[in-house]
């Protein structure tokens, strides 16, 4: 996704050189918060409303991480490609850190609050699950409703991947619980599983059509 273009796509191109300018590109659009809005000097709320809206769209379509992962105990090994068949294969296997966190009590939130009030504690959550994730050099690879899921050892394998996912997991429940987001006081649940998997091997698609 081009920042120009997504803009032009909303009437709001007058912004582009705004988002340059403090090296706002693709990868940190889906992470903006209505306080990064007001710091870029986007001062229309109806411009924030229209981004802020954009930007939750953005997240929806966000697509899983470029490599599928799955369990090696679970799934043939990379080194089980047919014979003559090598090339088809480009799995590896490799230690993997994998974080998944949510939010405490979201459907609670979501029966009492307001749609446009329970989006914008969805994307205030998600922005600072975020900035602690690149603190410790995890790679989120998705946003699903209000969890996250982050890998420690893909796409960069660090001999720290595990400590690192338990570090980055307190940092994130401290983070999520220690100041109230549009009054409420949030919550987050997380879980981490640390093993051997094979990184590269596509399951389930069925056959390749052309």
């Amino acid at each position: 996704m081009d920042v120009g273009t997504w803009l032009k796509s909303l009437g709001l191109e007058r912004y582009e050189a705004t988002f340059r300018e403090n090296d706002v590109g693709a990868a940190l659009s889906p992470n903006l918060t209505a306080d990064d809005l007001k710091d870029l000097g986007i001062t229309s709320v109806g411009h924030r409303r229209q981004l802020l809206d954009a930007i939750a769209a953005l997240r929806l379509k966000a697509p899983p991480a470029e490599a599928s992962i799955h369990s090696s105990f679970t799934s043939a090994s990379a080194d089980s490609s047919r014979p003559g068949d090598a090339s088809e294969s480009t799995a590896e296997r490799r230690p993997l850190s994998v974080m998944f966190c949510d939010l405490v009590g979201s459907t609670a939130l979501s029966s009492r609050l307001d749609p446009e009030d329970l989006g914008e504690i969805i994307r205030s959550y998600q922005a600072r699950v975020a900035s602690i994730i690149q603190q410790f050099n995890g790679f989120i690879a998705r946003y699903v409703g209000d969890g996250v899921l982050i890998y420690f050892g893909w796409p960069e394998a660090h001999e720290t991947d595990a400590a690192r996912a338990v570090r980055a997991a307190l940092a994130v429940a401290a983070a999520v619980s220690e100041a109230p987001v549009a009054g409420q006081t949030l919550q987050v649940r997380i879980g981490i599983a640390t093993g051997l998997v094979v990184v590269g091997e596509l399951i389930g698609l069925g056959p390749v059509r052309e």
